[in-house]
């Protein structure tokens, strides 16, 4: 059996690997050609790290393992550097965003109408994300929800690769509430929820509190899951939606509005009740993980949280 490297939610960290300068050759590539000029560059880059860098490869397997349970020796190999070619792409095209504006990327929403009219309403949204494909894809359409959009994010200090507004030196379009603040922001949320905004929560990495989330058989085995934006739902009777942004082309991207979530405010207590939702994520997750197994970006063991 392959060693691992113990990586938990706890000590994972979103902080790059690569150097500063690093960062700034990539984004002088994309100034000077866009992704064409970008992207062949990835290979060599991610072949260092997935020979010279065990430490690195190793983080791929926890997902990966579960995902392709019989591969072993040059088809593991194979599944970890599709699996870092792929977010090193993600991470080009985010920063492809920011320097030369969303239109750079050809987005389809096939079911962006339900999702403006949610907002629409003034009941408040929810947007559950998960570590799926390019989030900045979706970017050009949350600007179009007009409605004022908060995001729970927490950035490590000392992060040097740049959110997409950062490249123009422009102001984060997003209200960010920080999930190490007051109550994990809990109290900010409500109320923009109280107001008709949009408010959009991670759902696939627990963080925090282990009381509030509950475990959920995924790829075989059960992981616990955070249950903060559940909680939301029910106590404010916000819709929830499900959004995968999924890369389909060298250029191209396509939301998936995977499902629409209605919660009664009495499935707020206990947290069981909450569950049956839960796991309609969870095998919404699991399906998008069997026709998309290289765009699900997991580098810690979601599945050695403490269980008990």
């Amino acid at each position: 059996m392959t060693e691992k490297i113990p990586q938990s939610s706890e000590n994972w960290s979103s902080r790059s690997v690569g150097a500063n300068w690093q960062h700034r050759f990539f984004y002088f590539l994309i100034r000077l050609g866009g992704r064409r000029i970008a992207y062949p560059f990835l290979y060599p880059v991610v072949l260092y790290y997935l020979i010279f860098r065990p430490d690195q490869r190793l983080k791929s397997r926890y997902y990966l393992d579960r995902r392709f349970p019989g591969h072993t020796g040059f088809a593991a190999l194979k599944d970890s550097y599709r699996m870092i070619i792929s977010l090193s792409q993600s991470l080009v095209d985010r920063a492809l965003v920011g320097i030369c504006g969303p239109e750079i990327l050809k987005t389809e929403f096939p079911r962006g109408d339900e999702l403006f009219n949610l907002a629409a309403a003034g009941r408040g949204l929810i947007i559950l994300t998960t570590h799926v494909g390019c989030w900045q894809a979706a970017m050009i359409y949350l600007s179009k929800l007009k409605r004022p959009v908060h995001m729970l994010m927490q950035q490590d200090e000392g992060d040097i690769d740049r959110h997409y507004f950062e490249h123009k030196g422009e102001k984060n379009p997003f209200h960010i509430i920080d999930p190490t603040g007051f109550l994990g922001g809990t109290v900010e949320m409500v109320a923009a929820l109280k107001k008709g905004d949009v408010v959009c929560i991670m759902g696939d990495r627990l963080k925090g509190a282990q009381e509030n989330s509950l475990a959920v058989d995924f790829l075989g085995a059960p992981v616990k899951f955070p249950l903060a934006a559940w909680k939301l739902a029910a106590v404010t009777g916000a819709p929830l939606a499900i959004l995968f942004p999924l890369k389909t082309g060298p250029d191209s991207y396509r939301i998936d509005l995977a499902e629409i979530i209605e919660l009664d405010r009495k499935d707020a207590r206990p947290l069981q009740r909450l569950k049956p939702y839960l796991i309609r994520y969870v095998q919404t997750l699991e399906k998008l993980c069997a026709k998309e197994p290289y765009q699900f970006f997991n580098f810690y063991d979601m599945w050695e949280q403490n269980l008990e």
